[in-house]
């Protein structure tokens, strides 16, 4: 009877870790806001917002209903067969739902939305909204699941040739699945209006506030000790804290690594630069966070923040990506579930898996397994890349053939606060004061939706 108690309050109180991890997670919403927010202009500010409360509605149903039945149900190797529309009766995988279940289908979600938030950086002012609806239930229901059952459902990559693949928390099966579908957006939605010159040179739009962009980081910062310390799913041994400062680490090398490769380029610290730095080292460090010691996640942040800075300035050369999502959570990712094959400890592989090819370097752990681990962890980053990409465009192409995947000119030039929700996110910025009137109807500001204002009267405000 004692050990019964023992074993029901070890559960609870494990449930009740994965439920702060989870708030955590879910506060990370708030961090991609004020970073797109942020990197945005001022007459784009307002629809940040919006967006991010709809995606996070619109997925919440989409997993509730199909999603974490295709993750989590068990099924084959592609995709699960139960737990749709998830209730208190029902049988998932082969096991009675419970709290604990409930728990964990929540934490889930909590993923699902973070990836599905990545998506939307490469698309800032100038994508129609209802693209977010569409992607968000496909994305909720079928592309984040599908990745989600291989990695960590009993799918393909739980046993490739033997060894199945390590990604902790998701680097590939997170970040890079939401910056992959952010490729797939980018390729069919074309640059902002202005980004490239005549010869094809990019220039530079800032964003409206660097003070929003460094609040967004911080709250990402600190949502992910939920996002890998959570994943630890148990308080037994504190493990998490182990994955916890990992996860320290590695931001703060992600930043000093991108802070001194953008000072060697260009004499000066970028702000936005050091905050992907940050970002950059977290995505790195999400897959090897529970399975690399303390020295390798330092080493793991600083080169994933060296990737960020050279990326983010090859990319722009070709594709507008504002905020830099495919540098900072498509290539930090690719590192870091390629990192897991290189530097995981003996100490800490899942059963079956090999240590990484530094411990065959240094110490006596034959090449031929370590090799094959790394050549493992390659393979989830092209399962992940195909699978996600082949969804996503066929996805954007319907919504581009259908409804339209991008505002008309006019309505970019405006800004997608008045043309897309009609009302301002920094109204008092765009509407004159009455003793100051240019002659704008005076309906604005009153409730009513006005009628956006002409290109030239946008111009003295469109760089704020």
């Amino acid at each position: 009877m004692l050990e019964t108690t023992i074993a029901e309050k070890t559960v609870e109180l494990d449930m009740v870790w994965v439920a702060v991890a989870t708030a955590l997670v879910f506060l990370m919403q708030a961090g991609f806001m004020f970073l797109e927010i942020g990197f945005s202009r001022q007459k784009n500010a307002g629809t940040g917002v919006a967006k991010v409360l709809v995606n996070l509605a619109i997925v919440t149903i989409a997993w509730w209903a199909i999603g974490y039945g295709v993750a989590e149900g068990g099924g084959n190797k592609f995709f699960g067969d139960s737990g749709f529309f998830f209730h208190f009766d029902q049988v998932v995988a082969g096991e009675p739902v419970t709290g604990s279940t409930a728990m964990l289908m929540l934490f889930g979600l909590a993923f699902c939305a973070v990836s599905l938030a990545i998506v939307w950086g490469t698309t800032l002012e100038r994508i129609k909204f209802g693209a977010y609806v569409i992607y968000a239930a496909v994305f909720g229901a079928v592309i984040y699941p599908l990745i989600a059952h291989g990695v960590w459902g009993g799918g393909l990559l739980g046993d490739v040739g033997g060894k199945p693949v390590m990604d902790f928390a998701g680097s590939s099966g997170v970040h890079l699945t939401g910056a992959v579908g952010a490729l797939a957006a980018l390729l069919l939605l074309g640059p902002r209006k202005g980004k490239y010159d005549a010869n094809g040179k990019p220039r530079a739009i800032p964003g409206h506030s660097m003070p929003l962009v460094g609040l967004g980081v911080i709250i990402l910062w600190i949502g992910w000790f939920g996002f890998n310390g959570g994943s630890t799913f148990e308080t037994a041994g504190s493990f998490f804290g182990e994955v916890m400062l990992n996860t320290q680490l590695a931001a703060a090398a992600g930043v000093i690594g991108a802070s001194l490769a953008v000072y060697l380029k260009s004499r000066s610290l970028d702000v936005g630069m050091a905050g992907n730095g940050a970002i950059a080292g977290l995505v790195g460090v999400t897959a090897p966070s529970g399975f690399v010691e303390y020295w390798a996640a330092p080493i793991i942040g600083f080169v994933a923040g060296l990737i960020v800075v050279y990326a983010v300035l090859a990319i722009e050369r070709f594709l507008d990506d504002p905020v830099g999502a495919l540098s900072a959570h498509g290539l930090a990712g690719i590192w870091g579930t390629v990192a897991v094959g290189i530097f995981a400890s003996p100490r800490l592989i899942v059963e079956g898996a090999a240590p990484g090819v530094w411990y065959s370097l240094f110490d006596d752990v034959p090449f031929s397994a370590t090799i094959g681990q790394l050549s493992v962890q390659a393979l989830a980053v092209a399962f992940t890349f195909v699978v996600v990409f082949v969804i996503s465009i066929a996805t954007f192409a319907f919504i581009k053939g259908t409804i339209g995947l991008r505002v008309s000119d006019e309505e970019e030039e405006a800004g997608l606060d008045i043309s897309s929700h009609g009302m301002y996110g920094y109204p008092e910025q765009f509407i004159p004061q009455p003793e100051y009137s240019t002659g704008l109807p005076s309906t604005i500001g009153s409730g009513a939706a006005a009628p956006a204002p002409a290109p030239a009267q946008m111009t003295a405000t469109e760089s704020r």
